[in-house]
């Protein structure tokens, strides 16, 4: 009888798909191009939300976030919305613990809302005097039973962790990169999964680095970026390399790359040890992030807006025999933050158990050999993905948007200024440079995004409006 499938499944925080690819950024990654070269690397994996926690909730439960109540980056200010994912959220953790697995969480969680004791015991208020770390009790750690993580700081050189049931008070402090640390304790956790008649494992390590601060790097990091000119660091034409925005990006791009290469290293690192305790056969590994980083792009440094560069994400995968390396199906195939719970589990075999709940689609079925998932399943007949911007006051706009493979179509809409639309052509236009103005091209966006609103069951302020410009009013 085949053995039961293992799952090693490695969230790089802010870690754009341009890092990864050909012709993408200049930093090097040749683990990551390692594990492409020997499995499956989707050309159209997005977030639906670019941002931190919405992503990272609909990661886990498969839930758009209006269902799963993660609606914005989760901190003290957010948390009296009752922002953090809500415990009665599915997740497939929580489906692969029930089916046996000795499932594990290394690293940023960033979805548990702050409580008043967590100024004290964890990072503490910031200059604004938010406070965004937070410990996580047991009962809302949605599926995952060993546990070594914390909610969100940004102190990559003296991280610190909760672990298993240690209070909120007994924190365990490190000095050290947090990326390098957290992959020994990986390491630790695959030896004791590699026993003689262990149950399966699915672990889950989510790395903060390459977010800010850019300048925490580790000891011995790549610092050659650093004698490369702007014009070699942002090849993208959307970078204006002369404005503030794009001298400001071409200071951080050498730091940013040397923390995306230290990234890679740590993958190596997993990765050797997989195949030192003999684990690689049966082990499915996907890398991954919850969004990038415009880094000049778009006369942007950061994320959350609806540009290919924060939208994008890596998605790879390596399972040796098991998965379809069919270069037309990764580069057609398109996967976002709500598909990979459901994908997860019919990947391992359990896409007859993801919970009715999920609203995501399990596209597993067009990357396992064979065709079809355990369910019947093979990949959705078109591929398409809403994003989402939630206001935090009434002079930003709620946004929604749809990208397919070859169009993004942008929605922004307040009482203030109405609707607004932007369209991109992205098979002639992979930049965004220029906006689409047929306004018959803008009424079918318009159809298709009203349309896949009401199939997520969203609704939204701008509906009626949206509604108006798909009937050509």
């Amino acid at each position: 009888m085949a053995k039961t499938p293992n799952l090693l499944f490695i969230v790089a925080d802010q870690f754009r798909a341009m890092c990864v690819e050909l012709g993408g950024d200049a930093v090097s990654t040749p683990f990551l191009d390692a594990m492409a070269s020997d499995g499956v690397s989707l050309a159209n994996a997005v977030s639906n939300y670019p941002v931190c926690s919405p992503h990272r909730a609909m990661m886990m439960s498969g839930q758009y976030p209006s269902f799963n109540g993660v609606t914005y980056n989760v901190n003290s200010e957010t948390a009296e919305w009752g922002v953090g994912l809500r415990p009665d959220a599915p997740s497939w953790a929580g489906v692969l613990r029930d089916a046996g697995y000795n499932t594990g969480y290394i690293g940023k969680w960033h979805l548990e809302a702050p409580v008043s004791e967590d100024a004290i015991h964890g990072r503490g208020p910031l200059e604004d005097g938010r406070y965004w770390d937070a410990y996580s009790p047991l009962d809302r750690r949605h599926g995952f039973d060993f546990w070594y993580s914390y909610g969100c700081c940004d102190d990559h050189l003296s991280p610190h962790y909760w672990t298993g049931d240690a209070a909120r008070h007994q924190r365990v402090d490190v000095t050290g990169w947090s990326a390098a640390h957290e992959t020994d304790m990986a390491i630790d956790f695959l030896h004791r999964a590699a026993g003689a008649n262990r149950a399966p494992f699915a672990l889950a390590v989510s790395w903060n680095p390459p977010h800010q601060p850019f300048d925490q790097l580790p000891d011995g990091h790549d610092a050659s970026y650093a004698a490369m000119s702007p014009a070699e660091l942002l090849t993208r034409p959307n970078v204006e390399l002369d404005s503030t925005i794009g001298r400001e990006a071409a200071t951080i791009a050498p730091l940013y790359y040397a923390a995306v290469s230290a990234i890679d290293t740590q993958v190596g690192r997993l990765m050797q040890t997989l195949d030192e305790l003999n684990l690689t056969a049966d082990t499915l590994v996907i890398f991954t992030s919850d969004h990038g980083q415009q880094m000049g792009s778009h006369e942007l440094l950061y994320k959350n807006v609806p540009f290919e560069e924060s939208m994008r994400i890596p998605f790879i995968l390596k399972w040796p025999g098991k998965l379809r390396r069919d270069p037309a199906m990764a580069g057609s195939v398109g996967l976002c933050s709500v598909d990979i719970a459901p994908t997860l589990l019919g990947l391992l075999g359990y896409g007859g158990q993801v919970p009715s709940e999920m609203q995501g689609a399990d596209v597993s079925g067009a990357l396992l050999q064979g065709g079809t998932n355990d369910a019947g399943q093979d990949a959705p007949p078109s591929y398409s993905a809403l994003y989402f911007y939630y206001p935090r006051d009434e002079t930003e706009h709620h946004v929604r948007g749809l990208r397919t493979a070859t169009d993004k179509f942008i929605a922004r809409f307040n009482e203030r200024d109405g609707l607004s639309t932007t369209l991109y052509d992205l098979a002639v236009d992979p930049f965004e440079l220029v906006s689409v103005s047929d306004p018959e091209r803008i009424r079918i966006h318009a159809v298709a995004l009203q349309t896949k609103l009401a199939h997520a069951s969203q609704t939204w302020p701008g509906e009626a409006a949206l509604a108006a410009l798909a009937e050509g009013r």
